[in-house]
């Protein structure tokens, strides 16, 4: 399936996205983020009747916000992110989709008003200590998820070359290999991977790997795709191509795709989307 996400309209409600590019036949959608509205579920309801809808991350939003982050120390963001995990699960199996995916954890926790930006600088949390209560956490949902006949998917960080430099190292989860590797391990089979090739690239360019051995290192255990493209150094949601740098490298019969351009524009968008299912045949 490939859906079109529904990120890059933050000040609209997911249901009037939807909406609105329903008027350009694009009727399938990965919502992520965007205004709070309230009754959500029978919006879901109503939307689902005529399109595909999927859950990513940070989805519904909330009329007061915070940093969604699986792998915090902080008692009351932990108990917070989990809550929310279990209910975009829950609004999942509802709709009736397969799979709910989520952002690796952070050895930090970003002010709302700081994600996408430069996160400022602070100490960072032991990284096996936070990465094994990550995999702890995503256990304990993937259990939550299959009993609802849901699975996950965990998506790459981007590591901008600003954050890398304000912080002097890493503050990321799963942004390369080795780490990916051990968190997929751990992990149970109702868990696979979502590599967003944009922030793919952006890190690799940061930390100087191969974003192409990284695709095909997990092409196996891959489950979906985010698709964007940028210059490398900042992840800023751009138009692709068919001659965008990834298309060699991805697996093809993955079960999940979402274009994930950030445009205003309802006919480059349903252009941009037919561009990538062509492309994916």
């Amino acid at each position: 399936m490939v859906y079109l996400s529904t990120g890059g309209f933050p000040n609209l409600s997911f249901d009037k996205v939807v909406e609105s590019l329903n008027e350009v036949d694009i009727n399938a959608f990965e919502l992520s983020g965007g205004r709070y509205t309230g009754e959500i579920k029978n919006k879901l309801k109503k939307l689902s009747l005529d399109n595909s809808l999927a859950i990513h991350n940070y989805f519904p939003p909330y009329e007061v916000p915070f940093v969604f982050n699986l792998a915090s120390l902080n008692n009351e963001i932990a108990v917070s992110s989990l809550r929310h995990a279990k209910l975009a699960i829950d609004y999942s199996s509802y709709i009736g989709c397969r799979f709910y995916s989520f952002h690796a954890g952070y050895l930090v926790d970003p002010l709302v008003t700081e994600l996408g930006e430069t996160i400022g600088k602070r100490s960072l949390n032991p990284r096996q200590k936070s990465l094994s209560i990550f995999i702890s956490r995503t256990n304990e949902l993937s259990r939550y998820a299959k009993a609802r006949n849901v699975k996950l998917m965990i998506e790459n960080n981007v590591l901008s070359t600003r954050n890398h430099l304000e912080f002097g190292d890493n503050p990321l989860m799963m942004v390369e290999i080795n780490e990916a590797d051990e968190l997929m391990s751990k992990t149970d089979d109702n868990v696979g991977l979502l590599i967003d090739v944009a922030h793919l690239k952006v890190s690799s360019k940061t930390l100087g790997f191969s974003p192409q051995e990284y695709l095909t290192h997990f092409k196996n255990v891959t489950w979906g795709y985010h698709f964007s493209d940028n210059d490398g150094f900042e992840d800023t949601n751009s138009r692709i191509t068919d001659k965008s740098w990834f298309w060699p490298f991805i697996n093809k019969k993955a079960c999940y795709f979402s274009l994930e351009v950030y445009e205003s524009n309802k006919k480059i968008l349903k252009s941009q989307y037919e561009l990538t299912k062509e492309l994916l045949k």
